[in-house]
């Protein structure tokens, strides 16, 4: 009996609490979190000539991040056309002198294989020096830059982390009990304590795939409406749902 009140005490005092404050209306502790981030590295061997932006700076999709000088990948690239259009040049010689009977059909077939060897080669230069610059994914703010101009990095070298900043997450903890009336795109409001407790309108956007036994809790994640430039990821707050919401 002494063992089973020790391990009751343990399991308890293990739960998650949840920030909860109960009357009129449910108020929930929550936590801001950017809808995607990233950290961009490099998938190229090449020196950085710009880095146009700096810690905290926003940004546009398809805006500059990262500048590569790539001044030997074009030389390589215009190489592969030149060996490329030299290769479809003498296949259709090949192809020709072939309708005359004036070439084996060996030659032919070794003229073909040479000519798709040349474009596949042309085709790997140009994916390589569309490395050469990388463009913002989506709307955001740089978090951190991990390199230097005039840095030489290699492949897979971490060069700047990215948050989107134009579309908040909402991060809460609920008792398990009020799914039976929250349900996704259920209606709230939101009050950050970094804006001085002002209200933002968002909704349930989705409901976690599991209850956690021990604590009978559930991970709701909503989406604050419209786009607030002020808000910024790691912001804490209240959210609040009306208890006429429960009929």
């Amino acid at each position: 009996m002494r063992w089973f009140i020790i391990f009751l005490t343990l399991a308890i005092t293990a739960m998650p609490v949840i920030a909860q404050e109960q009357g009129e209306t449910d108020k929930f502790r929550v936590q801001l979190t950017a809808y995607q981030q990233s950290s961009i590295a490099s998938e190229i061997a090449a020196n950085i000539s710009r880095l146009p932006l700096k810690d905290g700076a926003a940004f546009h999709r398809g805006d500059l991040l990262v500048q590569f000088d790539c001044s030997i990948i074009k030389s390589q690239l215009s190489k592969a056309e030149a060996v490329a259009e030299s290769s479809r040049s003498t296949l259709n010689v090949n192809k020709r002198l072939s309708e005359l009977n004036a070439l084996g059909n060996l030659e032919l077939v070794q003229s073909i294989s040479r000519a798709k060897e040349a474009e596949a080669d042309l085709m790997v230069m140009k994916v390589t020096a569309s490395k050469c610059s990388i463009k913002a994914p989506f709307d955001g703010r740089v978090l951190k830059l991990q390199a230097d101009p005039y840095q030489y990095v290699t492949p897979g070298k971490p060069l700047i982390d990215i948050v989107d900043t134009s579309r908040l997450e909402v991060k809460m903890l609920v008792p398990s009990s009020l799914l039976a009336w929250l349900k996704t795109g259920a209606r709230f409001s939101v009050q950050i304590e970094e804006m001085g407790g002002r209200s933002y309108p968002a909704h349930v956007v989705r409901i976690g795939a599991k209850i956690d036994a021990l604590s009978q809790t559930a991970v709701i994640a909503g989406e604050i409406d419209g786009r607030h430039l002020e808000l910024l990821p790691g912001m804490s707050g209240w959210a609040t749902f009306a208890g006429g919401k429960r009929k």
